[in-house]
């Protein structure tokens, strides 16, 4: 049994104990730190000055600023203990300690030893010693030594780039050191996540990097921001949110970043090659960069994606290692024989639900057809409900042929289980207000499919909002296909996504949202206190026109032996 710092630091409190990872974003109010994600079981707990014990964390690389803003406001973790790798909530810690003086201290426990911890009432911990009820337990310092530094890292280090660049290796060879790298690799480009004002905490980091100089050195993307940039205050967004929000947004601008404002920069033209080293943050490009793409990226947390972009490096961890990439657990799936595009998403949630911890592969569906969208729903689902940066999808993603690793086991998903989740997905009333599209943003094909279904003489009962990316928009623009949604009734909102929108943008009035994302359908209820509804972008289309979400399930899912043949024989 073994008991490491991660992160040093004395700290004393209530043990709040989970088996179940937690996404800090969408899952943890910064205002009054208590638990708001509906699906977790610690829903209502506060996590304040407790010594917060889970596995790992889980979801938004954004929960990193979450954990910082509630350190700045007193209102984080006295301490944090896992069992398993964890980087978003550690890099907040060391954040919070390296540039504000006020970290949480970070210990990781072999799992034998979390098991009994977490059964105590008060842990106690020092630099050198973890108390629970009474048991002291010797702590091994942090991990030291083994980091092979270049020349040009040691420059780096030594303030050869300015402050905030030293400031970033700085950042990066801690996490380097506390995830075991024995060398950092160098990336070609850079996607930030942390534009997002998820809380005050973030403009305060960016403010703090630009006062010491901060200039991105590879092309450097930005992921949607939490207003519409050119709009916000035509759209009634007050100036005390859409002020910092949009200013926030300015700053990563002004240290060199593309204002390209998308959660999916692999729609962008020039998406990342296979095999290609890059350094992204947000949960869902990361999981299809590695997934779909097959370029390679660890799941970086907000802040990090920064120390990246002004570094060029990253810790050489995790799946930029080839060997790190083979699946340690095999879902079977016994998938229908035909299915509509509310499966896939189902699929990735349910998918995470069962590797909450480590990269699956799925089989089961290869005899299914997988549009790009599909897989963009997949993997946004997918990571709400792991804290894997990828998973293999036999027959559909480039490196489903890798053998499995050593010691890896296997599930069986059954419809049993997608009908479980449509009901988890659909217990809101039938009568909805609002139709939400575009979490991820939608892409230019979701966009025309979407024109086309609402085409015709039935108009809209219901609000309908596109949320999308400034390079799609402009591509809607031109081929006419943003003219065909507005003539229908529908509204495109650029560079926020659902998961940063805010009123009034979204509607004040509505009380029920339906959705075609599984993320969305996840986060939703936590991030607006509202109930949703899940469906298929043709049900999507249907309640938007009859004010009414549909009350029976997709065919697929009421055919009980309409399987496809050998499905739940397959074995990668």
């Amino acid at each position: 049994m073994t008991a490491q710092i991660v992160l040093g630091g004395a700290a004393s409190g209530p043990v709040v104990a989970t088996p179940e990872g937690l996404s800090f974003w969408g899952g943890v109010d910064p205002a009054n730190a208590r638990v708001i994600d509906v699906h977790h079981p610690l829903q209502g707990a506060s996590v304040a000055g407790s010594v917060l014990m889970m596995p790992t964390s889980r979801g938004s690389c954004t929960g990193s600023g979450v954990l910082l803003d509630l350190a700045l406001n007193r209102r984080a973790p006295a301490a944090l203990i896992f069992c398993e790798p964890e980087d978003v909530l550690t890099l907040g810690a060391l954040v919070a300690a390296r540039l504000f003086g006020c970290g949480v201290p970070v210990v990781r426990l072999s799992r034998r030893l979390f098991d009994r911890v977490a059964g105590a009432d008060r842990v106690d911990i020092t630099e050198t010693t973890l108390t629970a009820d009474g048991e002291a337990i010797a702590l091994s310092p942090p991990a030291a030594g083994g980091l092979l530094l270049t020349d040009g890292d040691r420059a780096f280090l030594a303030g050869a780039h300015g402050l905030a660049a030293q400031r970033a290796m700085e950042i990066l060879v801690a996490m380097a050191v506390s995830q075991g790298a024995t060398s950092l690799c160098t990336v070609t480009r850079a996607h930030i996540d942390g534009c997002i004002y998820a809380s005050p905490a973030h403009l305060r980091f960016a403010e703090e990097m630009v006062a010491m100089g901060a200039r991105v050195v590879v092309p450097t993307t930005t992921n949607a921001i939490s207003v519409d940039h050119q709009n916000w205050r035509a759209q009634g967004v007050p100036d005390d949110f859409g002020g910092p929000a949009s200013r926030l947004a300015d700053t990563y601008v002004a240290m060199g970043a593309r204002p390209s404002f998308t959660c999916a920069p692999y729609l962008l033209p020039d998406p990342p090659k296979a095999g290609e080293d890059i350094g992204w943050s947000e949960s869902n490009a990361v999981i299809y960069a590695n997934s779909v793409l097959g370029a390679r990226t660890v799941k970086h947390p907000d802040f990090l994606d920064l120390c990246i972009a002004l570094t060029g490096r990253a810790p050489l961890s995790g799946v930029y290692l080839a060997d790190n990439r083979r699946p340690r657990r095999v879902i079977r799936v016994a998938a229908p024989a035909s299915v509509d595009d509310a499966f896939w998403p189902m699929l990735g949630w349910l998918v995470g639900e069962a590797a909450p911890d480590r990269i699956p592969i799925v089989t089961g569906c290869e005899a299914l057809t997988a549009s790009a969208d599909d897989l963009k729903a997949l993997c946004a689902a997918f990571g709400t409900t792991s804290a894997a940066p990828m998973l293999h999808v036999a027959g559909h993603t480039p490196e489903a042929a890798l053998p499995c690793a050593e010691g890896a086991d296997d599930v069986t998903l059954t419809l049993d289980d997608f009908r479980r989740l449509w009901a988890q997905f659909n217990a809101a009333p039938e009568e909805v207000d609002l139709i939400a599209i575009g979490s991820p943003h939608a892409s230019a094909a979701e966009c025309r499919m979407l024109a086309s279904l609402l085409e015709g003489p039935r108009g809209l009962m219901t609000t309908l909002i596109v949320t999308v990316g400034r390079a799609t928009l402009a591509e809607l623009t031109e081929d006419g296909t943003l003219g065909r949604l507005q003539a229908s009734g529908a509204r495109v909102v650029p560079d926020l996504c659902w998961c940063s929108i805010s009123e009034p943008v979204f509607p004040p009035t509505a009380r029920v949202v339906m959705t075609n994302s599984g993320k969305y359908a996840h986060y939703g209820p936590g991030l607006t206190g509202r109930r949703m509804r899940f469906g298929s972008l043709g049900l999507c289309v249907e309640s938007a026109r009859t004010g009414k979400a549909p009350g029976m399930p997709p065919n697929w899912l009421a055919r009980a032996n309409d399987l496809s043949p050998g499905a739940a024989d397959m074995v990668p």
